[in-house]
């Protein structure tokens, strides 16, 4: 039976990736299968910190029961903090709880440390979250890394639910040439500093190509000169979707090395095109599909250890082909229509 449908998304203005392909994937998904859907968007800030927690008070005071005299039958929300909002039948498909919180902080991809005001807020946010989280009616994560996370952190169980990539009925297949990839937001956590680094142990005749934009753009731009890697590495920016397409397609392998991802399209879209991936053992979520050998490389997060892998996939193409196919026959089998009747029940 159709159902109304309320995603609930906390956007940041200026900022698009994954979590936001995420829930527009889902409303559009949701109305294929003739489900009435709309997207509901706070906008998110999280500096200073105390704005965390006001953004938080702010999901809280929405409820969605009905909207324009209309009952909502489901609310479906996604990532912090959106599952404060209020409804009867409110569940969640997690994509991440406020990471610089949690597992991060500490770490050089936060800003939390160990004094006292900012143990105070993650404390408090910990908290709220373990309620509001345990209000929801059913639980799923975007992944198994993102499940297990909640159950450490605040006690909550949920059940992995994988998605397809936005482009996953665009992505094909094409000959290997002589390049690697790499997609992703330029941000510290996603490590692409790792991936330039590795050019420097990788074979002379291959260059990467670096498909994304982020705050990290001139440090990475001067990473790469002073590696003297002007030659070999090009940071293209955004690119369009017909180019990231013809960019997989392309491609010997894909590189994905960030740290503790919750999923990461990247591994499921270079799949999709047919190419090997390498990862990282502390990658998180691209360790749930990359399988050491079979479908690509999980390596130890260390320049040469990530170029080593890349001379693999260039001295045994045939080999690299293989893996690529391997990599298609496992994300092929994931579908929206498996999603949307699991979270619309």
């Amino acid at each position: 039976m159709a159902k109304t449908v309320i995603v609930c998304e906390a956007q940041v203005p200026f900022v698009s990736g994954g979590a936001e392909f995420h829930v527009r994937e889902l409303v559009r998904h949701l109305r294929l299968q003739g489900h009435t859907a709309e997207l509901v968007s706070v906008p998110f800030r999280w500096n200073p910190k105390r704005e965390i927690l006001a953004h938080a008070a702010a999901w809280r005071l929405i409820d969605l029961g009905e909207c324009n005299n209309q009952p909502v039958d489901l609310v479906i929300a996604t990532r912090f903090p959106t599952y404060f909002v209020r409804h009867p039948n409110k569940i969640a498909w997690l994509i991440h709880q406020y990471r610089a919180a949690y597992e991060l902080a500490g770490t050089p991809y936060s800003d939390f440390s160990h004094v006292e005001d900012d143990v105070a807020v993650r404390a408090e946010i910990m908290r709220l979250d373990t309620t509001m989280l345990a209000e929801c009616r059913r639980r799923y994560a975007n992944a198994g890394n993102t499940a297990a996370r909640a159950g450490r952190y605040n006690g909550v169980s949920f059940e992995a639910l994988y998605h397809p990539p936005r482009l996953a009925d665009r992505l094909h297949g094409g000959p290997a040439g002589g390049y690697v990839l790499a997609v992703s937001r330029l941000e510290s956590v996603k490590r692409i500093d790792l991936a330039i680094r590795a050019m420097a142990h990788a074979p002379a005749n291959l260059s990467l190509q670096v498909a994304g934009a982020g705050s990290q753009r001139a440090e990475l731009e001067a990473l790469v000169a002073s590696l003297g890697l002007s030659a070999r590495v090009r940071l293209l920016g955004e690119v369009t979707d017909d180019a990231i397409i013809d960019l997989y397609a392309g491609a010997l392998g894909v590189i994905f090395p960030p740290y503790d991802e919750d999923f990461g399209y990247v591994t499921l879209e270079a799949f999709l095109a047919r190419k090997p991936v390498i990862t990282t053992t502390d990658a998180g979520g691209p360790t749930e599909f990359v399988e050491d050998g079979v479908n690509g490389w999980v390596v130890p997060p260390e320049p040469a250890a990530i170029g080593e892998a890349i001379a693999r996939l260039d001295s045994d193409r045939s080999r690299a082909e293989r893996q690529g196919e391997a990599g298609y026959e496992r994300a092929r089998r994931i579908t929206w229509t498996g999603v949307i009747e699991t979270l619309v029940g």
